[in-house]
């Protein structure tokens, strides 16, 4: 009988292979039909159906014998129950009871079995604390180490500044100013892994202030002309009228995303120029986006390779490191950075065509200054210039046919540079020399090979500070040109 009712139901419900377990009983407890699935988990041959619901959730349903007591009835979502086996062994379920549509007093509670899924969620969980345990023992690790490291650079730092105040031959003022450089970029090292630590943590915190805008500007332009104009380099900043004098931000943080942007623009810039566009490109309530473009006219970067940019510990090529220097965390950072400000960076970048950097960052506006954001913006007010340019349409420097070996553009940027080269060699700063010298090679690259093979010994001549090989090296270079 009990055999003839699995099948019955069976095939009026095609619930047999389901993949969840099935159970059907009546008003008064009494299982009617269980599926395959069913019959596996409660491990039950034939002998299930007949058996009181009770059995398999003794802690959900009571068994009286005129009626069926359980607060699940009045519970329409699915539930966590506790299954019974045969055996007594139990295990956990998400269940779900519902009436039949054909017979009322038919009621059907739908289980899956969750057991290997809550073993896994109690694994994630320890993996979880864990992880979270070692990230905690890394970021204290990073930040002891750090400080220790910090703590004999400064002090190499200030005995250097120190002895440079005294007289000394040039040999040992050139030393100096090479070891205090070198500690110079150890620190700035040490500030990055310690940056990239907070961030990855996630104890990095913002400390939104109000400044004023175009002082820091001015500042981050103070920081970089100098080096950028000694390359031969135009610079120039422009700042949209609409943006109000005060913001409020972390200034601190800004600057730094700033001087990483164009720290890479000079490093990987030998001719042309760099600029710095700032916007107002949107607001809501009391705050406004600002708009940062950072363009330069390097070397550019291949389209395969911008994926790389903005990770970790990466940089295009291993070249680069070996050639530039840098941990590859600067873009990282600042990608970190300007997500924290509600922000994104992004790059458009084509081989030997330059590079644009291109961020948004959300800052607070102060009392005051709404009445110049509700201007719009025309078109025909120019923007406001910080700094000096020069455009390269009207002084004739066009980095691409200055980059094409023997235009007239190529040839007065060559002869440019070698001219302040040998200065600097005559002046001895092999420092300044060495730039002057990458320019010279990113020049020539074009040339012939008996070119540059003149460009090679001379640059070999410069690294090993060989004066009189320079000149000669020099001079042969200019026979050629």
């Amino acid at each position: 009988m009990e055999q003839t009712q699995n099948i019955t139901y069976s095939n009026a419900f095609p619930i047999e292979t389901a993949l969840e377990m099935i159970l059907m009983f009546d008003k008064e407890g009494k299982i009617l039909y269980a599926n395959a699935q069913a019959r596996q988990k409660l491990e039950y041959e034939n002998d299930l159906c007949g058996r009181h619901i009770s059995d398999i959730f003794p802690n959900t349903f009571q068994n009286y014998k005129e009626d069926l007591e359980t607060e699940f009835f009045h519970q329409a979502e699915i539930q966590n129950l506790v299954a019974y086996r045969k055996n007594t062994t139990c295990f956990p379920v998400e269940a779900r009871l519902t009436k039949s549509d054909s017979n009322p007093e038919v009621y059907i509670c739908m289980a899956s079995d969750i057991l290997e899924r809550e073993f896994l969620g109690r694994e994630i969980e320890r993996i979880k604390q864990e992880s979270e345990e070692a990230m905690k023992v890394k970021s204290e690790f990073v930040a002891n180490v750090t400080h220790e490291l910090r703590t004999p650079v400064n002090g190499i730092l200030g005995n250097i500044r120190e002895l440079k105040n005294h007289e000394m031959d040039e040999v040992i003022a050139r030393s100096l100013n090479l070891v205090e450089r070198c500690c110079d970029d150890m620190n700035k090292i040490i500030n990055n892994i310690l940056d990239f630590s907070k961030l990855e943590a996630g104890k990095f915190i913002l400390e939104p202030r109000r400044f004023h805008f175009r002082n820091m500007l001015e500042y981050v332009k103070a920081n970089h002309i100098n080096k950028i104009t000694e390359k031969g380099l135009d610079f120039f900043m422009t700042v949209s009228p609409q943006i109000p004098e005060y913001i409020i931000g972390d200034e601190l943080r800004i600057v730094q995303i700033l001087n990483n942007l164009l720290s890479n623009a000079q490093k990987f810039t030998s001719l042309g120029k760099i600029t710095v566009e700032v916007f107002r490109t949107a607001q809501v309530n009391d705050k406004i986006e600002l708009f940062f473009v950072v363009s330069d006219t390097g070397v550019g970067i291949d389209k395969g390779d911008k994926g790389k940019l903005f990770q970790s510990f990466s940089q295009v090529d291993a070249s680069i490191s070996r050639k530039y220097g840098g941990t590859g965390l600067g873009l990282n950072i600042c990608k970190q950075l300007v997500e924290l400000m509600g922000g994104r960076i992004d790059v458009e970048s084509e081989k030997n065509r330059g590079s644009n950097f291109s961020f948004s960052i959300w800052v607070g506006i102060c009392e005051g200054e709404e009445d110049i954001l509700q201007r719009p913006d025309d078109i025909k007010n120019p923007l406001s210039m910080s700094g000096t340019a020069v455009s390269h349409e009207e002084n004739g420097k066009d980095p691409e046919a200055a980059r094409k070996y023997g235009t007239r553009e190529n040839r007065e940027n060559i002869n440019r540079t070698l001219s302040k080269l040998i200065l600097c060699v005559e002046m001895e700063n092999w420092e300044k020399a060495e730039m002057f010298m990458e320019t010279v090679r990113q020049l020539t690259e074009e040339a012939p090979w008996e070119v540059k093979r003149v460009v090679l010994r001379l640059k070999m001549a410069i690294q090993k500070e060989n004066y009189e090989k320079v000149t000669a090296e020099f001079e042969t270079l200019q026979q050629f040109l």
